[in-house]
């Protein structure tokens, strides 16, 4: 009978596992993935969690989490039953396991309306939920050649050298709040590059500067954006910048790009982003996304001389390192200027079952782009200006999602995707999707489903599927065949092959989890000189296979043990080579301290058979180095939250080859078989 006042709250966002993340959708890590930009985007997911409430189906699909399956349940329970209570309520939803509201919960909120949200303009920003100031250096403690004094050529000049000392400095800077609004400032320097003030040469003290401004849902202006951003809309052929992941071991979410519209971008990548000005205006059923940007670009400058004496110059490559490290480097720096003028047309349909959408971009370089003439690259783009548009669509149909987006050039040259996602029932999900784009289709900002980098040159088939037919079993597959009608970069004749990977994972309870997965790639390659008769434009078949064992033990939420063994076999031309590694973690809770370490062996025969093993590292680093010959290779990360404002982190890494006398090559190069490696970083975190 006596009053009682209760005070509800909703329940903390998730940590989000990072490692585990990447271990489903990266089946094996490659050297032309762009980690850096994929984390970035993926935190930016993080920091702007979907709202249940209200989240579409298209913006469920976009975490690449959920299955057709799970995702109509999704909206069939909402359309039922109402605005969700609480997030517990999640476990009601039919086909939502456990292990799925865990892998979701960093990435969705229950209501995301905050009380700050009343409050004026700057008085809401300086009370901003994700309010923080982070620092971050990195060094490799041996002298690399590029450090050392420089050599005097036979010509009486000096060898070229770094400019700079060896520290890695970054600097973050943030005010987000979630659904309102974002504000952004990333400094970063590189290691052999120098902190300068020089605007002759475009260098502010970092090396590099990105600044944003970031508005959401006032009124029916859903986000403008003031400073660097991305844009992804349809399939990736014309807008494509951001998170997707393509071929990995989560065989059917990830193939489908997702149009998650305008974000801010706050990679370290220099390139591949916007700057100045873009809007999404929302009426109705339709949205309108207008965007202005105006940004330097780093290029080789050719000058050439006309017969009047005037000079002229042109672009022979865009340079997309962003490292500024020598003489030479820097003149490369900022020799271009790139205009990019976007429209983007997204119509919904009253059920939402169904989007149709058009794109249109003209890019503009400030010299024409002519680059040095390959047999291979004469169908790439040359010139001054481009444009590329596309429609595309999506739609949703029960459990099935069929998408697909079509694309043109200026040139004349076509792009095209086209496939379908669809839960065959509650325990077989399936994939498929084509594509076709043509040799001389150009799409400067295009990052649409393809086995190259780049969606040009290549026509595909690719099929998945997942089988769980239990809750402690299941097993992913897909086959992907390409074929390459023109010539590539070491493949001087059109070409074919396939690839094709399979997992079983068995996981008993919440304590263990073990899987197995094996990957087979066959693709074409130039026959090496040695190993040609009489013409020099051989091809031969590359194999290469990779097999992993993974074992992951944790018996209570403050320490962890993984084993992971790994092997890869190369063939060509009949030519047999293999490489392996083995590697044991810990981690571990202790009051105010996070601990992980590793330690791992590698053998590999050579360069083909690198073996990619992701490192944690500290807060929002990205670490997948690769590694070949012999070695032993270790590191520790240790993380301890001073006070609920500040939190310190620092990591050690060292490898040791035991049949090298030198590492690297070029100003790379260091003496010796040791390489030691320390990165500290600082966040303080303002509104704590």
């Amino acid at each position: 009978m006596l009053p009682f006042a209760l005070f509800a709250q909703q329940a903390s966002q998730k940590e989000l596992d990072i490692e585990a993340f990447v271990e489903e959708r990266f089946a094996m890590q490659e050297e032309d993935i762009p980690y850096e930009d994929l984390y970035e985007s993926l935190l930016q997911r993080y920091f702007q969690p979907l709202d249940l409430q209200v989240a579409t189906s298209t913006e469920l699909q976009s975490l690449y989490l959920l299955s057709p399956l799970q995702i109509q349940s999704f909206i069939k329970y909402r359309n039922q039953f109402g605005k969700f209570s609480s997030i517990y309520e999640l476990q009601a939803i039919p086909e939502w396991t456990l292990e799925t509201i865990q892998n979701i919960l960093p990435f969705v909120v229950i209501n995301s309306t905050h009380p700050n949200q009343s409050n004026p303009g700057l008085k809401r920003i300086l009370k901003a939920e994700n309010a923080y100031l982070l620092f971050r250096q990195r060094r490799i403690w041996q002298t690399r050649k590029g450090f050392t004094a420089p050599d005097t050529l036979s010509n009486g000049d000096l060898s070229n050298r770094y400019v700079g000392d060896p520290n890695d400095l970054y600097m973050r800077f943030r005010l987000q709040q979630p659904a309102d609004f974002s504000l952004g400032l990333t400094l970063d320097k590189d290691s052999g590059e120098k902190f300068t003030w020089d605007p002759k040469s475009k260098r502010y003290g970092f090396n590099y500067l990105s600044f944003h401004y970031t508005l959401y849902n006032k009124g029916k202006l859903k986000a403008l954006s003031l400073g660097d951003y991305q844009l992804q809309f349809g399939q990736g052929l014309v807008f494509g910048s951001g998170f997707s992941v393509g071929k990995g071991a989560e065989t059917i979410t990830t193939v489908k790009r997702s149009s998650t519209g305008l974000r801010p971008y706050t990679s370290v990548m220099e390139a591949g982003f916007f700057r100045g000005l873009a809007g999404t205006y929302s009426s109705g059923n339709i949205e309108w996304t207008v965007m202005l940007s105006r940004t330097s670009r780093d290029a080789n400058l050719q000058y050439i001389q006309d017969s009047l004496a005037n000079e002229s110059s042109y672009l022979s490559s865009l340079v997309l390192s962003g490292l500024h490290r020598t003489i030479s480097e820097i003149q490369k720096k900022a020799q271009a200027i790139e205009q990019n003028i976007g429209l983007n047309l997204n119509y919904r349909h009253p059920n939402k079952s169904f989007r149709l959408g058009s794109n249109l971009l003209y890019t503009q370089y400030s010299q024409p782009l002519i680059p040095l003439e390959r047999i291979y690259n004469q169908f790439e783009f040359q010139g001054k200006n481009n444009v590329t548009n596309s429609l595309y669509f999506t739609y949703n149909y029960r459990n099935h999602y069929l998408f697909g987006e079509s694309a043109i050039s200026k040139s004349g040259g076509m792009g095209h995707v086209a496939g379908i996602m669809s839960s065959l029932n509650s325990k077989v999900d399936f994939s498929m999707i084509w594509r076709k784009y043509d040799r001389n289709f150009h799409s400067q900002y295009g990052n649409a489903f393809s086995e190259g980098t780049r969606p040009i040159n290549e026509e595909g088939l690719y099929l998945g599927i997942h089988f769980k037919p239990s809750r402690k079993i299941s097993w992913s597959a897909y086959y992907d065949y390409f074929k390459f009608p023109w010539m590539r970069f070491r493949m001087y004749a059109p070409s074919t092959g396939h690839e094709w990977l399979s997992r079983i994972k068995f996981q008993p309870n919440k304590q263990l989890m073990l899987f197995f997965q094996f990957r087979e790639e066959v693709k074409s390659r130039n026959v090496v000189s040695e190993d040609q008769t009489s013409s020099q434009y051989l091809l031969a078949q590359g194999k290469r296979q990779n097999i992993v064992w993974n074992l992951t033990y944790q018996p209570s939420r403050w320490w962890q043990a993984k084993t992971r063994v790994q092997q890869s076999f190369y063939r060509i031309s009949g030519h047999k080579s293999k490489g392996y590694a083995i590697s044991q973690d810990l981690s571990g809770e202790v009051g105010a301290w996070k601990l992980s370490g590793r330690v791992s062996l590698f053998d590999t025969d050579d360069y083909e058979n690198r073996q990619y093993l992701y490192e944690k590292n500290v807060l929002w680093a990205f670490s997948i180095p690769n590694f070949y010959d012999q070695g032993i290779r270790l590191y520790f990360l240790a993380q301890y939250k001073l006070n609920r404002r500040l939190t310190f982190w620092g990591r050690w890494a060292k490898t040791t080859y035991t049949n090298r006398e030198s590492i690297g090559s070029g100003l790379q190069e260091i003496q010796g078989n040791e390489l030691v490696e320390t990165t500290f970083q600082l966040r303080y975190q303002f509104n704590r």
